[in-house]
Protein backbone atom coordinates (compact mmCIF):
# COMPACT_ATOMS: atom_id res chain seq x y z
CA UNK A 1 0.00 0.00 0.00
CA UNK A 2 2.66 2.28 0.72
CA UNK A 3 4.06 2.24 -2.51
CA UNK A 4 1.04 2.61 -4.32
CA UNK A 5 0.35 5.61 -1.88
CA UNK A 6 3.88 7.04 -3.02
CA UNK A 7 2.98 6.80 -6.81
CA UNK A 8 -0.13 8.29 -6.33
CA UNK A 9 0.90 11.05 -4.38
CA UNK A 10 -1.15 10.34 -1.51
CA UNK A 11 1.33 9.65 1.03
CA UNK A 12 1.07 13.13 2.31
CA UNK A 13 1.81 13.33 6.80
CA UNK A 14 -0.80 16.06 7.86
CA UNK A 15 -2.41 15.59 4.84
CA UNK A 16 -6.11 16.79 3.65
CA UNK A 17 -8.11 13.11 4.52
CA UNK A 18 -10.33 12.92 1.31
CA UNK A 19 -11.70 9.23 1.43
CA UNK A 20 -10.72 6.50 0.13
CA UNK A 21 -9.11 5.20 -3.31
CA UNK A 22 -11.73 3.21 -5.10
CA UNK A 23 -11.69 -0.73 -4.82
CA UNK A 24 -8.44 0.16 -1.85
CA UNK A 25 -8.79 0.78 1.93
CA UNK A 26 -6.59 3.36 0.73
CA UNK A 27 -6.83 6.81 2.30
CA UNK A 28 -6.33 10.12 0.46
CA UNK A 29 -4.68 12.02 2.09
CA UNK A 30 -3.40 15.40 -0.59
CA UNK A 31 -0.66 17.86 0.37
CA UNK A 32 -2.22 21.24 1.63
CA UNK A 33 -0.33 23.15 -0.81
CA UNK A 34 -0.61 21.30 -3.77
CA UNK A 35 -4.13 20.76 -3.35
CA UNK A 36 -5.23 24.54 -2.28
CA UNK A 37 -2.10 26.84 -4.08
CA UNK A 38 -3.72 26.66 -7.30
CA UNK A 39 -7.05 26.80 -6.41
CA UNK A 40 -9.92 23.42 -6.84
CA UNK A 41 -13.04 23.24 -8.56
CA UNK A 42 -15.61 20.74 -7.33
CA UNK A 43 -18.07 20.07 -9.81
CA UNK A 44 -20.90 17.88 -10.17
CA UNK A 45 -24.59 17.55 -11.10
CA UNK A 46 -27.31 18.50 -8.72
CA UNK A 47 -27.44 16.16 -5.98
CA UNK A 48 -23.48 14.38 -6.46
CA UNK A 49 -22.22 15.48 -3.55
CA UNK A 50 -20.56 18.76 -4.23
CA UNK A 51 -21.17 20.31 -1.53
CA UNK A 52 -20.54 17.34 0.94
CA UNK A 53 -17.23 17.00 -0.25
CA UNK A 54 -16.44 20.51 0.17
CA UNK A 55 -17.64 20.09 3.90
CA UNK A 56 -15.38 17.02 3.69
CA UNK A 57 -12.24 19.94 2.92
CA UNK A 58 -13.49 22.48 5.39
CA UNK A 59 -13.65 19.65 8.00
CA UNK A 60 -9.85 18.85 7.18
CA UNK A 61 -8.97 22.44 7.42
CA UNK A 62 -10.55 23.25 10.63
CA UNK A 63 -8.48 19.88 12.03
CA UNK A 64 -5.24 21.18 11.52
CA UNK A 65 -3.04 21.37 14.44
CA UNK A 66 -0.84 25.10 13.99
CA UNK A 67 2.53 23.19 13.75
CA UNK A 68 1.15 21.51 10.61
CA UNK A 69 0.21 25.19 9.48
CA UNK A 70 -3.64 26.06 9.29
CA UNK A 71 -5.46 28.65 7.02
CA UNK A 72 -8.38 31.03 7.22
CA UNK A 73 -11.68 29.63 5.75
CA UNK A 74 -14.42 31.44 4.51
CA UNK A 75 -18.00 30.54 2.91
CA UNK A 76 -19.85 31.71 0.53
CA UNK A 77 -23.15 29.62 0.88
CA UNK A 78 -25.84 30.15 -1.10
CA UNK A 79 -28.48 27.91 0.00
CA UNK A 80 -27.85 27.51 3.73
CA UNK A 81 -25.93 23.97 2.91
CA UNK A 82 -23.00 24.56 5.90
CA UNK A 83 -24.57 26.23 8.50
CA UNK A 84 -24.60 22.30 10.63
CA UNK A 85 -20.71 22.91 10.51
CA UNK A 86 -21.72 25.40 13.51
CA UNK A 87 -23.78 22.55 14.90
CA UNK A 88 -23.14 20.11 17.48
CA UNK A 89 -24.52 16.75 17.64
CA UNK A 90 -21.84 14.91 14.92
CA UNK A 91 -19.07 12.95 15.25
CA UNK A 92 -16.50 15.80 15.78
CA UNK A 93 -17.42 19.23 17.23
CA UNK A 94 -16.18 22.09 14.84
CA UNK A 95 -18.74 24.76 16.22
CA UNK A 96 -15.99 26.35 18.55
CA UNK A 97 -14.16 27.30 15.56
CA UNK A 98 -16.89 28.56 12.84
CA UNK A 99 -19.54 31.77 13.40
CA UNK A 100 -22.12 32.33 10.75
CA UNK A 101 -23.22 36.09 9.06
CA UNK A 102 -26.45 35.83 7.73
CA UNK A 103 -26.82 37.73 4.29
CA UNK A 104 -29.01 40.55 5.74
CA UNK A 105 -26.12 41.64 8.36
CA UNK A 106 -23.70 42.03 5.93
CA UNK A 107 -22.82 45.97 5.33
CA UNK A 108 -20.73 47.50 2.46
CA UNK A 109 -18.62 50.42 4.71
CA UNK A 110 -18.98 53.42 2.09
CA UNK A 111 -15.38 55.21 3.69
CA UNK A 112 -13.20 52.07 2.32
CA UNK A 113 -14.85 52.44 -1.04
CA UNK A 114 -13.21 54.72 -3.64
CA UNK A 115 -15.07 56.10 -7.04
CA UNK A 116 -13.61 53.01 -9.41
CA UNK A 117 -15.37 50.82 -6.85
CA UNK A 118 -18.86 52.21 -7.20
CA UNK A 119 -18.39 52.25 -11.09
CA UNK A 120 -17.95 48.45 -10.26
CA UNK A 121 -21.59 48.15 -8.88
CA UNK A 122 -22.65 50.91 -11.59
CA UNK A 123 -21.36 50.23 -14.84
CA UNK A 124 -23.21 52.71 -16.43
CA UNK A 125 -21.63 55.48 -14.64
CA UNK A 126 -19.66 58.04 -16.84
CA UNK A 127 -15.94 58.56 -16.32
CA UNK A 128 -16.79 62.49 -15.29
CA UNK A 129 -19.12 61.21 -13.25
CA UNK A 130 -16.60 58.83 -11.27
CA UNK A 131 -14.28 61.78 -10.97
CA UNK A 132 -16.81 64.23 -9.35
CA UNK A 133 -17.82 61.51 -6.75
CA UNK A 134 -13.83 60.69 -5.88
CA UNK A 135 -13.60 64.64 -5.05
CA UNK A 136 -16.66 63.90 -2.55
CA UNK A 137 -15.50 60.88 -1.33
CA UNK A 138 -11.90 62.84 -0.86
CA UNK A 139 -13.38 65.49 0.78
CA UNK A 140 -15.60 63.75 2.80
CA UNK A 141 -12.68 61.38 4.02
CA UNK A 142 -10.60 64.30 5.02
CA UNK A 143 -13.58 65.45 7.04
CA UNK A 144 -13.45 62.20 8.79
CA UNK A 145 -9.94 62.28 9.33
CA UNK A 146 -10.38 65.72 11.12
CA UNK A 147 -12.81 64.21 13.78
CA UNK A 148 -16.50 64.60 12.10
CA UNK A 149 -16.23 60.34 12.03
CA UNK A 150 -17.60 57.58 9.26
CA UNK A 151 -19.75 58.44 6.62
CA UNK A 152 -22.33 56.84 4.43
CA UNK A 153 -24.41 57.27 1.90
CA UNK A 154 -26.70 59.85 3.02
CA UNK A 155 -23.46 61.73 3.70
CA UNK A 156 -22.79 61.84 0.21
CA UNK A 157 -25.73 61.98 -1.21
CA UNK A 158 -26.02 65.39 1.31
CA UNK A 159 -22.80 66.66 -0.42
CA UNK A 160 -23.52 66.57 -3.88
CA UNK A 161 -26.97 67.83 -3.54
CA UNK A 162 -25.04 70.99 -1.64
CA UNK A 163 -22.25 71.29 -4.47
CA UNK A 164 -23.97 74.26 -6.30
CA UNK A 165 -20.89 73.99 -9.12
CA UNK A 166 -21.61 70.61 -10.44
CA UNK A 167 -23.69 70.75 -13.79
CA UNK A 168 -27.28 70.34 -13.33
CA UNK A 169 -27.28 67.17 -16.00
CA UNK A 170 -24.41 65.61 -13.93
CA UNK A 171 -25.57 66.28 -10.64
CA UNK A 172 -29.20 64.48 -10.93
CA UNK A 173 -27.10 61.44 -12.64
CA UNK A 174 -25.32 61.04 -9.82
CA UNK A 175 -27.85 61.33 -7.20
CA UNK A 176 -30.17 58.93 -9.04
CA UNK A 177 -27.05 56.05 -9.09
CA UNK A 178 -26.54 56.71 -5.38
CA UNK A 179 -30.72 56.62 -4.47
CA UNK A 180 -30.55 53.21 -6.09
CA UNK A 181 -28.04 52.20 -4.03
CA UNK A 182 -29.22 53.62 -0.75
CA UNK A 183 -32.20 51.44 -1.78
CA UNK A 184 -30.35 48.21 -1.67
CA UNK A 185 -30.07 49.09 2.29
CA UNK A 186 -25.70 47.21 1.92
CA UNK A 187 -24.72 50.47 2.36
CA UNK A 188 -23.39 51.76 6.10
CA UNK A 189 -20.84 54.25 7.76
CA UNK A 190 -18.80 50.99 8.74
CA UNK A 191 -17.87 47.74 7.20
CA UNK A 192 -20.09 44.74 9.32
CA UNK A 193 -17.90 42.37 9.84
CA UNK A 194 -14.66 43.81 9.80
CA UNK A 195 -13.30 41.51 7.38
CA UNK A 196 -9.73 41.78 8.80
CA UNK A 197 -10.54 40.68 12.23
CA UNK A 198 -12.92 38.12 10.77
CA UNK A 199 -11.01 35.83 9.09
CA UNK A 200 -8.40 33.73 11.93
CA UNK A 201 -6.47 30.91 10.78
CA UNK A 202 -7.67 27.36 11.60
CA UNK A 203 -11.19 28.95 11.40
CA UNK A 204 -14.11 28.92 9.66
CA UNK A 205 -16.24 31.81 8.39
CA UNK A 206 -19.87 30.86 6.56
CA UNK A 207 -21.51 33.63 4.82
CA UNK A 208 -25.23 32.69 4.40
CA UNK A 209 -26.84 34.31 1.77
CA UNK A 210 -29.84 32.23 1.82
CA UNK A 211 -31.96 35.23 3.21
CA UNK A 212 -30.95 37.37 -0.19
CA UNK A 213 -32.82 36.88 -3.39
CA UNK A 214 -31.26 39.76 -5.42
CA UNK A 215 -28.59 38.62 -7.81
CA UNK A 216 -27.30 41.96 -7.83
CA UNK A 217 -27.06 42.37 -4.09
CA UNK A 218 -25.34 38.94 -3.28
CA UNK A 219 -22.93 39.70 -6.04
CA UNK A 220 -22.22 43.42 -5.12
CA UNK A 221 -21.76 41.92 -1.51
CA UNK A 222 -19.11 39.55 -2.46
CA UNK A 223 -17.25 41.29 -4.80
CA UNK A 224 -16.52 43.83 -1.96
CA UNK A 225 -15.64 41.09 0.63
CA UNK A 226 -13.62 38.87 -2.03
CA UNK A 227 -11.67 42.28 -2.63
CA UNK A 228 -11.15 43.72 0.97
CA UNK A 229 -10.07 40.32 1.78
CA UNK A 230 -7.62 40.04 -1.14
CA UNK A 231 -5.80 43.36 -0.56
CA UNK A 232 -5.82 42.46 2.80
CA UNK A 233 -4.17 39.40 2.31
CA UNK A 234 -1.75 41.02 -0.19
CA UNK A 235 -0.64 43.36 2.90
CA UNK A 236 -0.21 40.45 5.19
CA UNK A 237 -3.24 41.40 7.48
CA UNK A 238 -4.67 38.76 7.21
CA UNK A 239 -3.45 34.57 7.56
CA UNK A 240 -3.82 32.98 3.75
CA UNK A 241 -7.29 32.01 3.15
CA UNK A 242 -9.56 29.53 1.18
CA UNK A 243 -12.16 31.43 -0.10
CA UNK A 244 -15.27 28.55 -0.91
CA UNK A 245 -17.90 29.67 -3.40
CA UNK A 246 -20.54 27.95 -3.65
CA UNK A 247 -22.76 27.97 -6.92
CA UNK A 248 -19.57 30.00 -8.64
CA UNK A 249 -21.33 29.91 -11.61
CA UNK A 250 -23.56 32.70 -10.10
CA UNK A 251 -20.46 34.64 -8.64
CA UNK A 252 -18.44 34.39 -11.71
CA UNK A 253 -19.94 33.56 -15.18
CA UNK A 254 -18.90 32.78 -18.71
CA UNK A 255 -21.04 36.06 -19.21
CA UNK A 256 -21.08 39.52 -17.29
CA UNK A 257 -21.42 39.68 -13.59
CA UNK A 258 -20.53 42.57 -10.93
CA UNK A 259 -18.04 40.29 -8.87
CA UNK A 260 -16.55 38.07 -11.96
CA UNK A 261 -13.50 40.92 -12.17
CA UNK A 262 -12.45 40.39 -8.75
CA UNK A 263 -12.71 36.56 -8.44
CA UNK A 264 -10.80 36.20 -11.92
CA UNK A 265 -8.28 38.23 -10.39
CA UNK A 266 -7.90 36.38 -7.60
CA UNK A 267 -7.98 32.69 -9.47
CA UNK A 268 -4.93 35.04 -12.17
CA UNK A 269 -3.03 36.17 -8.81
CA UNK A 270 -4.17 34.36 -5.68
CA UNK A 271 -1.45 31.65 -5.83
CA UNK A 272 1.28 34.35 -5.20
CA UNK A 273 -0.18 35.80 -2.12
CA UNK A 274 -1.82 32.43 -0.88
CA UNK A 275 -5.06 33.44 -1.47
CA UNK A 276 -6.77 30.06 -2.68
CA UNK A 277 -10.54 29.41 -4.54
CA UNK A 278 -12.84 26.45 -4.06
CA UNK A 279 -15.56 26.94 -6.97
CA UNK A 280 -18.08 24.62 -6.65
CA UNK A 281 -20.76 24.20 -9.66
CA UNK A 282 -23.29 21.45 -10.70
CA UNK A 283 -22.99 23.96 -14.53
CA UNK A 284 -19.45 24.02 -14.93
CA UNK A 285 -20.59 25.00 -18.62
CA UNK A 286 -21.63 28.53 -17.28
CA UNK A 287 -18.69 29.04 -15.71
CA UNK A 288 -15.98 31.79 -16.76
CA UNK A 289 -13.50 29.94 -18.40
CA UNK A 290 -10.59 32.28 -17.16
CA UNK A 291 -11.39 30.87 -13.78
CA UNK A 292 -12.15 27.18 -14.29
CA UNK A 293 -8.75 26.83 -16.03
CA UNK A 294 -6.79 28.76 -13.24
CA UNK A 295 -8.23 25.49 -11.11
CA UNK A 296 -5.19 22.86 -11.13
CA UNK A 297 -7.05 20.88 -8.81
CA UNK A 298 -10.82 19.49 -9.99
CA UNK A 299 -12.81 17.30 -8.17
CA UNK A 300 -15.63 15.50 -10.46
CA UNK A 301 -18.40 14.01 -9.02
CA UNK A 302 -21.45 12.60 -11.07
CA UNK A 303 -22.01 14.97 -14.31
CA UNK A 304 -24.60 13.49 -17.21
CA UNK A 305 -24.91 16.72 -19.19
CA UNK A 306 -22.83 16.55 -22.46
CA UNK A 307 -22.25 20.54 -22.35
CA UNK A 308 -20.53 20.60 -19.04
CA UNK A 309 -18.83 16.94 -19.76
CA UNK A 310 -17.59 18.66 -23.17
CA UNK A 311 -16.62 22.06 -21.13
CA UNK A 312 -14.66 19.86 -18.44
CA UNK A 313 -12.73 17.82 -21.20
CA UNK A 314 -11.99 21.17 -22.86
CA UNK A 315 -10.39 22.68 -19.21
CA UNK A 316 -8.42 19.50 -18.62
CA UNK A 317 -6.58 17.76 -21.06
CA UNK A 318 -6.42 14.38 -18.13
CA UNK A 319 -9.97 13.82 -19.03
CA UNK A 320 -10.41 11.53 -22.31
CA UNK A 321 -13.43 10.61 -24.08
CA UNK A 322 -13.18 7.39 -21.71
CA UNK A 323 -13.14 9.20 -18.33
CA UNK A 324 -15.59 11.81 -19.22
CA UNK A 325 -18.00 8.41 -19.72
CA UNK A 326 -17.35 7.16 -16.53
CA UNK A 327 -18.10 10.48 -14.89
CA UNK A 328 -21.14 10.46 -15.85
CA UNK A 329 -21.52 6.95 -14.72
CA UNK A 330 -20.70 7.33 -10.96
CA UNK A 331 -22.45 6.38 -7.91
CA UNK A 332 -23.30 9.64 -5.04
CA UNK A 333 -20.19 9.93 -3.09
CA UNK A 334 -17.30 9.27 -5.69
CA UNK A 335 -15.41 11.65 -7.06
CA UNK A 336 -12.49 11.64 -10.09
CA UNK A 337 -9.49 13.46 -8.72
CA UNK A 338 -7.56 15.16 -10.96
CA UNK A 339 -4.71 18.04 -11.39
CA UNK A 340 -1.69 19.45 -9.70
CA UNK A 341 -2.73 17.46 -6.11
CA UNK A 342 -2.54 14.13 -7.57
CA UNK A 343 0.25 11.96 -9.24
CA UNK A 344 -2.41 10.61 -11.57
CA UNK A 345 -6.23 11.03 -11.85
CA UNK A 346 -7.56 8.67 -9.36
CA UNK A 347 -11.10 7.65 -8.20
CA UNK A 348 -12.17 7.98 -4.66
CA UNK A 349 -15.39 7.32 -2.41
CA UNK A 350 -15.66 10.34 0.05
CA UNK A 351 -15.08 9.69 3.46
CA UNK A 352 -18.30 10.39 5.90
CA UNK A 353 -18.60 13.76 7.39
CA UNK A 354 -17.88 13.80 10.84
CA UNK A 355 -19.56 17.09 11.09
CA UNK A 356 -23.34 17.57 12.05
CA UNK A 357 -25.33 16.93 8.62
CA UNK A 358 -27.13 19.63 7.14
CA UNK A 359 -30.89 19.40 6.92
CA UNK A 360 -30.79 19.71 3.05
CA UNK A 361 -29.13 16.06 3.36
CA UNK A 362 -31.74 13.86 4.54
CA UNK A 363 -34.84 13.23 2.98
CA UNK A 364 -37.86 14.24 2.08
CA UNK A 365 -40.13 11.91 4.40
CA UNK A 366 -37.65 13.11 7.34
CA UNK A 367 -38.09 16.83 6.26
CA UNK A 368 -41.51 16.76 5.88
CA UNK A 369 -41.79 14.71 9.65
CA UNK A 370 -39.87 17.78 11.07
CA UNK A 371 -41.74 20.73 9.66
CA UNK A 372 -44.87 18.47 11.01
CA UNK A 373 -43.80 18.60 14.71
CA UNK A 374 -41.99 22.20 14.58
CA UNK A 375 -45.61 23.55 13.22
CA UNK A 376 -47.69 21.69 16.16
CA UNK A 377 -45.06 22.46 18.47
CA UNK A 378 -45.26 26.59 17.56
CA UNK A 379 -49.74 25.76 17.54
CA UNK A 380 -49.46 23.69 21.39
CA UNK A 381 -47.28 26.86 22.44
CA UNK A 382 -49.48 29.43 20.99
CA UNK A 383 -52.24 28.07 22.89
CA UNK A 384 -50.48 28.01 25.96
CA UNK A 385 -50.10 31.55 25.52
CA UNK A 386 -53.43 32.11 25.10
Amino acid sequence: MGTLSRFLGLDHDGGIEIGKLRYHDLPVKLDLTKLLRKHIAILSMSGGGKSYSASVIIEGLLERPPEKGRVGVIVVDVHGEYSSLAEKGGEADYSGHVSIIRGHELRIGVPNMNAHQFKEFLSEITEVQVRELQRVLDELRREMHSGKGPFGLDEVIEKIEQNGELHKQLQQALLGWLFDLRSLGIFENVDNPNWESAVEPGEAVIVDLSDIVSLRKKQMLIAYMARRLFNARKNHRVPPFVLCLEEAHQFCPEGTAISKGIIETIAREGRKFYASLILISQRPVRLSTTVLSQANTNIILRVTNPYDLDHIKQSSECITSEVAEMISSLPVGEALIVGEAVNYPIFVKIRKRRSHESTHGISLEDAARDFERRNNRAKEDAKAFM
